[in-house]
């Protein structure tokens, strides 16, 4: 007999396992590992995955059920996928079930999606044949003989749908023996804009980069962070190596942090590649995912591009992995299991004898302190591609100033002269902040209330728009109070800024300029932010105002002036990466102005301007700014040198989510005294509220740990995988995150 060993589809710890199934007698030559199945399972009838076939079975096979059916004709999972979800099983301490759903669409699951058919026809005559028969049928049938002459024109074969004559005149075609109907397939193709190919002129810096990534592409395998400025022509890196990849046969995967928000990325790859081209991000629809994500695994589809979840595309024989903005947060996945893309790109990368290449204005300090030390081949592109006079020059305007002369203006003084100067000359402005809404938070001035949501633990933002206070953490909403609920006084005041109070002044002081607003309010349907963009692209507006959207990804050449509106909103947050991200945020926003043949000039507003955050995003000057921080880090102990590793519980009841994470925190430090060894590595062992105690109704404790990697990190960090596994006693949530992205 043969057995299958299949993982059911049920994401609990109680049946994280493979459960022994007997093959049937008509399935037996058509089954193997990677197939999804339909198995019986206690009273029920599941969705499951093969991970392998055996001979042997250690469950009695009197206690054996058999396989129900195939819901496929090929394997769903590639077998490099399929050892990928092993890797991540045991490096992100998941479930099976929640690793092998990543390399499929979630339309595939329960059939939530169906293929899209319809009726073609195909000539059975030959094309002289056919356009004889329709001069023939002219005057007696004259539907069917313009019929017969548009399949002719169409090649001999076309959707009925798009041919004319009703569904009668086809049939009727059908019955005399001169066309076949049958059903085809149709695929749901997602809108993209596409740039033709035009021929580049390559820098000498970009050459230098192609002559050592070349070779690694042809011996198969390498890894490489590519550090150039912004405008220096990296996409051309990108498209270059893409090209050889294709000429090996070999497929790409191009990562990008937001794929609604890079469409010039989309444009250049779909352009340069036409219908080798897909594109996978979460705002397509569920049809367009799911047969983009067919045409991959059909080999119709050789080149990728996608946001995080793109890495695990079914693309046969992957030559080379592009990470681009690879510095970006949103590659870290906030959801279980809580992988990193990069780390999956990289394993990916290994296993499959492919290149990887990072990319970035401003890396992150781990992946540049790794190129130092060897662990990444360093390329540099130091200069723009396009010769504007170098980069943009940046000014730091201390807003202090600004408020003791008696400037109230979120636009200081110098943004106004710049703005002034750019929209007389005609050109484009970009205005960034990273918040959105009218005011950061609705109070009483009286008593000192503010306006907080019900079911997190924070303040909810006005939005003037629709004249109503929002949660950005949970959506909820709320009418704008007119009586303080503490006091009931009238002194109901709206504090701090967002994008929509940034685009209000803008009015006020520019009524005849049009201005555009890029955030989540503005971009929430499908197309938002492609409107948006090809509005402001095609001078419908002289002034785009956004939140990180518009940072990163942008190339409008007639954009000279960037004002970036409160530049240290982010630095003092409660994370270790707080100066680290305002570097990366400015110099990426300021990477925007002066891209064509005009020189750029960017305004950067802030209350601390004596940065080093600032000072180094305002001279261009990564080297410096990554000197002194990595030391920051190394002298208090933080990533790249350690690990933070943090179990986040998640409970109804405050009481129960502390008693779980107090009975964890116990059990580690038990855990500690029972192998001494581990002091050498645990630098901090503690257990605290989260920063937002409650979101969407839930309370949120944490247990920190941050340890040395070596020598015992890896017991450790088993050792907390396996608490986070057991269910804690009163009944919380537990979640697990190495390195967090965001520590709130």
């Amino acid at each position: 007999m043969a057995y299958a060993q299949v993982v059911v589809e049920i994401a609990s710890a109680q049946v994280d396992r493979v459960f022994d199934y007997v093959i049937p007698e008509e399935l037996r030559d058509r089954i193997c590992p990677g197939m999804r199945v339909r198995v019986p399972f206690g009273l029920k009838e599941l969705e499951g995955y093969v991970m392998a076939i055996t001979e042997s079975s250690d469950v009695p096979a009197g206690r054996l059920r058999p396989i129900g059916r195939l819901l496929d004709d090929d394997p769903a999972i590639l077998p490099p996928l399929m050892e990928l979800a092993r890797w991540m099983v045991s490096q992100y301490h998941c479930l099976w079930v929640e690793a092998l759903r990543l390399m499929i669409p979630a339309q595939m699951r329960g059939q939530r999606v169906k293929e899209k058919t319809a009726r073609a026809a195909r000539l059975v005559l030959s094309g002289p044949d056919a356009l004889s028969l329709a001069q023939l049928w002219q005057k007696r049938a004259p539907q069917q003989a313009l019929a017969l002459r548009s399949l002719v024109e169409a090649g001999g074969e076309g959707v009925c749908a798009s041919l004319p004559g009703p569904a009668s005149v086809w049939r009727a075609l059908e019955k005399k023996g001169v066309v076949t109907l049958f059903e085809q397939r149709i695929y749901r193709t997602p809108a993209r804009l596409a740039t033709p190919e035009c021929p580049v002129t390559l820098t000498g810096e970009q050459r230098a980069a192609l002559d050592k990534l070349i070779p690694a592409l042809q011996t198969g395998g390498g890894r490489f962070l590519l550090h150039g400025v912004t405008g220096s022509g990296k996409t051309e890196i990108y498209l270059a190596c893409a090209r050889q990849a294709l000429a090996m046969g070999k497929g790409v995967i191009i990562l990008v942090p937001e794929i609604a928000l890079t469409p010039q990325m989309v444009a250049r790859f779909t352009g340069a590649f036409g219908a080798l081209a897909a594109v996978l991000h979460s705002r397509l629809s569920a049809g367009e995912r799911l047969d983009e994500w067919q045409r991959i695994r059909q080999g119709e589809a050789r080149v990728v591009i996608g946001a995080r979840s793109a890495v695990f595309a079914p693309l046969m024989s992957p030559g080379l992995i592009v990470v681009d903005e690879e510095h970006e947060p949103s590659y870290l996945s906030e959801h279980r299991p809580c992988y990193h893309a990069i780390e999956v790109a990289d394993q990916r990368c290994r296993r499959e004898g492919a290149v990887l290449l990072l990319g970035s204005a401003t890396p992150s300090l781990e992946h540049y302190r790794q190129a130092q030390a060897g662990g990444l081949t360093l390329l540099r592109l130091s200069r723009r591609a396009i010769a504007t006079g170098g980069m943009p020059r940046v000014e730091l305007v201390d807003m202090r100033r600004e408020l003791a002369a008696g400037n109230r203006s979120v636009i200081s003084g110098s943004l106004y002269d710049a703005l002034c100067q750019c929209l007389a000359r005609g050109e484009q402005a970009l205005l960034f902040l990273n918040r959105r809404g009218y005011a950061s938070f609705v109070s009483c001035r009286a008593c000192g209330y503010v306006e907080r949501c019900e079911l997190c633990d924070l303040s909810m933002t006005y939005h003037k728009g629709r004249d109503e206070l929002i949660c950005h953490y949970c959506g909820s909403t709320r009418p704008v109070p007119e009586i303080c609920p503490s006091c009931g006084s009238r002194s109901i005041r709206y504090f701090g800024g967002g994008t929509q109070k940034v685009q209000e002044e803008m009015e006020r002081l520019f009524p005849e300029v049009k201005t555009l607003r890029m955030d989540a309010d503005t971009t929430s349907g499908k197309e938002g932010h492609l409107k948006i963009y090809e509005a402001f692209r095609d001078h419908q507006a002289q002034v785009l105002i956004g939140t990180q959207m518009i940072a990163k990804g942008l190339d409008f050449p007639m954009v000279t002036v960037v004002g970036v509106v409160a530049a240290d909103q982010t630095l003092f947050l409660p994370d270790y990466r707080a100066a680290e991200r305002t570097f990366q945020l400015v110099a990426q926003v300021a990477g925007r102005a002066g891209r064509a043949r005009r020189p750029g000039r960017v305004i950067v507003q802030c209350y601390t301007p004596e940065h080093y955050a600032l000072k180094a995003a305002a001279n261009h000057d990564y080297e410096g700014f990554y000197r002194q921080e990595i030391e920051i880090r190394r002298a208090d102990g933080f990533p790249p040198f350690t690990r933070f590793l943090r179990l986040v519980f998640s409970h109804e009841d405050e009481d129960a989510c502390q008693k779980d994470m107090q009975e964890a925190l116990s059990q580690m430090r038990v855990a500690c005294a029972q192998h001494i060894e581990w002091g050498s590595s645990i630098v901090m062992l503690e257990g605290t509220p989260a920063p937002l105690t409650r979101i969407r109704a839930l309370y949120r404790y944490q247990l920190l740990m941050k340890i040395y990697p070596e020598p015992y990190g890896r017991q450790i960090e088993e050792a907390l995988a396996e608490m986070a596994r057991r269910s804690a006693p009163y009944g919380s949530q537990v979640a697990m995150e190495i390195n967090p992205q965001s520590m709130v």
